[in-house]
């Protein structure tokens, strides 16, 4: 059998291209966005098990670019802490967090927002799931009027580093879990 040059390089474009176009569309589905999953009665926390439906204060979700379901946090503290460690190796689709202007603080359900533009509200008084925690906001405003009523400092997530995220006071203390 014997082929043309012309016949053999139209084949390898062919297989080029399509390999091209396969290593692209794998790139877009990890870094093209997803939207968040809304928290269901039997929602758990992916780091210790609890409900997230039980619990009040801001929650948090990741989904990974090896995983479709997201991983859910019973608490901002804990999913900060999960971004933000220096062993994190995972690459994250998305990450998301709830907006507490709007969210009901007892009964946190919905309205997510990306945790990567989010407000954050670090040393406030008011208490999450697991004791003292990191409210998040869509708008400076919202988490300006926060530090009014409950203290803290407003930070962008770029700006929060590891040690500014202490499970001590929750997971480690936690006798109900």
């Amino acid at each position: 059998m014997n082929r043309s040059p012309i016949a053999f390089r139209r084949t390898l474009t062919i297989l080029l291209a399509a390999a091209l176009l396969g290593a692209c569309s794998d790139k877009a589905a990890t870094t093209a966005a997803v939207a968040p999953v809304e928290i269901e009665r039997g929602t758990a926390c992916s780091l210790d098990g609890m409900l997230l439906a039980d619990y009040q204060g801001p929650k948090g979700q990741i989904i990974y670019a090896d995983k479709p379901a997201p991983e859910f946090f019973c608490d901002t503290m804990e999913l900060l802490s999960t971004l933000l460690a220096g062993e994190q190796v995972r690459p994250v689709r998305m990450a998301y967090v709830q907006d507490m202007a709007k969210a009901d603080w007892n009964h946190p359900e919905g309205y997510w927002i990306d945790a990567k533009t989010a407000l954050y509200v670090i040393g406030g008084k008011r208490q999450g799931s697991m004791g003292p925690t990191i409210a998040t906001f869509a708008e400076e405003a919202a988490a300006q009027n926060f530090t009014k009523e409950y203290g803290g400092k407003v930070m962008h997530f770029a700006e929060i580093k590891p040690d500014m995220v202490d499970l001590r006071g929750g997971a480690s203390h936690d006798m109900h879990m």
